[in-house]
């Protein structure tokens, strides 16, 4: 079995590999010639276009399976480990396969992770690694309540996006009282911009306020906003979790 020495050993000779300039003319004149004058183009915006032209197709899936591959050889990576960067663009090339309502429910699971590395990390007392694995989650979790303030309501969605998003919002709040209260680490917040279970937390019941409720979930509602009205965040996710457990009314 390869060790992980020697993979990172092959990862750094990429580096000499140099493609024909033919090739690389060709590239940019095919691919990126049209997007060439536009600003702040990045490789998710291009990628699609790689995916699907006719001559790189079979190269663009080899890519993709490789970096997938990488996924499970990177596991257990924290932030500061040599392979933790292969680990992150696995989790961005896997991303581009979700679908777009579900895509609120996978970055919270995200921060869950990025959580998780930080509590390992605390756990076993690598000192060093703390600043890096906290910057790490500030950035996934303030990413989520952005991209999730973005996006359209979940009205028209499947219900159970509704119960994930709180779940996995819910998750969140339980691992960073522990970090919290256990080992003293605070800053557990985005850097920039509101409390992100604040923002996730308005979402959701601003989305329930426009969907069909039996008289209990109403009146769980009506509890969830009362709770946010006095900013006892975590109660208002239990009670929308409460809420997604019933029944829906058929339309």
């Amino acid at each position: 079995m390869i060790s992980e020495q020697q993979l990172i050993s092959r990862i750094k000779g990429l580096n000499q590999i140099k493609p024909r300039k033919d090739w690389v003319f060709l590239t940019k004149t095919r691919i990126l010639g049209e997007a060439s004058s536009e600003k702040g183009i990045s490789i998710w915006e291009v990628l699609p276009r790689i995916l699907f032209h006719p001559k790189l197709a079979i190269a663009s899936a080899l890519t993709i399976f490789t970096i997938l591959g990488l996924v499970g050889f990177t596991r257990n990576s924290l932030p500061g480990d040599p392979l933790y960067a292969i680990k992150r663009v696995g989790e961005k090339t896997q991303a581009v396969f979700i679908s777009e309502e579900k895509q609120p429910g996978a970055q919270l699971e995200l921060a869950n992770k990025r959580l998780n590395e930080l509590t390992k990390i605390a756990e076993s007392n690598q000192i060093k690694k703390l600043a890096s694995a906290l910057q790490e989650y500030q950035a996934s979790i303030g990413q989520a309540a952005k991209n999730l303030t973005q996006q359209k309501s979940a009205t028209t969605s499947d219900p159970s996006v509704i119960k994930n998003i709180a779940q996995q919002t819910q998750k969140l709040e339980d691992a960073k009282d522990r970090l919290e209260r256990i080992y003293g680490i605070a800053g557990l917040e985005a850097k920039e911009g509101e409390n992100p279970t604040k923002i996730i937390t308005d979402w959701l019941i601003k989305d329930l306020e426009k969907r069909t409720l039996t008289e209990d979930q109403a009146d769980l509602l009506s509890e969830a906003k009362e709770s946010f009205s006095i900013e006892d965040y975590n109660t208002a996710l239990i009670k929308i979790l409460q809420l997604s457990e019933l029944n829906y009314p058929q339309n």
